[in-house]
């Protein structure tokens, strides 16, 4: 076993708390933009939005499990990728869409069902790839993880949040309309606080280890971005879907995987890092592509003659 996994960072029960609260609100104020009409998408977009969605919760945790085998990380680490892969898909993904002159109404519909679709598929995706690999499986022998207790987690954390934030667009919506931006902004930033503090707190264990989680999450970030992309231009898909696919694909929620990290695995050093460095680094490549791609508008559809 790998001196990073050893590590433990420090967590209190109460801050811990404190955490899955703030993640909530979160939850509940990003909800608060989301509308029943999102999965409706889904009608226009069907082959689109599949697409996505198999980026995401079947192609990104099979290129973690296939990176953690080839690269041969520390077991934490490959365990650390695994979780990231079987998150929902990041916050900034509808913005950086949106920003690359992507279809922007893909994504939010990818968005809305990689949120529900994470009730399922990331425990799911946490069991069964971890206990293909042998050194990942001792790991959640040694915490003894319960798929169903990491359901439960996903319900209260992301599932009733967002079934609540729903609600109150759909029966309040000149409310809802008035508050969203401002509270979405508000509980982001007290979250990014905290988790920053979390990290300070923990700044020496990050130091020293997060040199060897950079690779893994740049090879990993990067072709979630290239299978995003090209599974849609394999099946047709036209530029402006396959920049969606490829920034949902490619954007998880880190934030999430850390909450995940604290709660069911001990704040196991390894797996706090490589989240907690996901959660930068997806941002900056996310913006370089984005901004790369919005120089390049997508050609137009021609018309067929009637």
């Amino acid at each position: 076993m790998s001196e990073i996994d050893l590590v433990r960072l420090n967590f209190t029960p109460a801050s811990l708390t404190a955490l899955n609260v703030i993640l909530a609100l979160v939850l509940f104020g990003v909800a608060l933009d989301m509308k029943l009409a999102d999965f409706k998408g889904i009608v226009n977009a069907p082959r689109a939005t599949l697409v996505g969605l198999a980026g995401q919760f079947l192609l990104l945790p099979a290129v973690a499990f296939g990176l953690g085998l080839l690269l041969k990380p520390a077991p934490s680490i490959a365990l650390g990728m695994i979780l990231v892969a079987a998150c929902p898909g990041g916050n900034m993904s509808n913005f950086l869409t949106h920003f690359a002159r992507g279809n922007t109404a893909l994504s939010i519909t990818i968005s809305a069902f990689s949120t529900l679709g994470s009730l399922f598929f990331t425990p799911f995706n946490i069991a069964f790839w971890g206990s293909l690999n042998p050194e990942t499986a001792r790991l959640l022998h040694a915490v003894a993880l319960s798929p169903l207790e990491v359901l439960l987690a996903v319900v209260f954390l992301l599932g009733i949040p967002a079934v609540l934030g729903m609600s109150v667009a759909h029966w309040f919506p000149a409310l809802a309309k008035r508050v969203h931006k401002a509270f979405k902004v508000i509980s982001l930033f007290v979250f990014g606080a905290f988790v920053v503090g979390a990290l300070a707190a923990n700044w020496q264990h990050f130091i020293d280890h997060v040199g060897r989680v950079v690779l893994v999450v740049f090879l990993m970030n990067g072709l979630g971005l290239v299978v995003g992309y090209w599974s849609g231009r394999l099946v047709g898909l036209p530029e402006r879907d396959c920049r969606a696919t490829s920034i949902e694909v490619g954007i998880q929620n880190s934030g999430f995987g850390l909450v995940l990290v604290f709660n069911f695995f001990e704040g196991i050093g390894g797996m706090a890092i490589v989240a907690a460095w996901w959660g930068i680094w997806h941002i900056l490549s996310g913006l370089a592509l984005a901004s790369w791609w919005r120089r390049r508008p997508p050609p137009q559809p021609v018309a067929v003659p009637a």
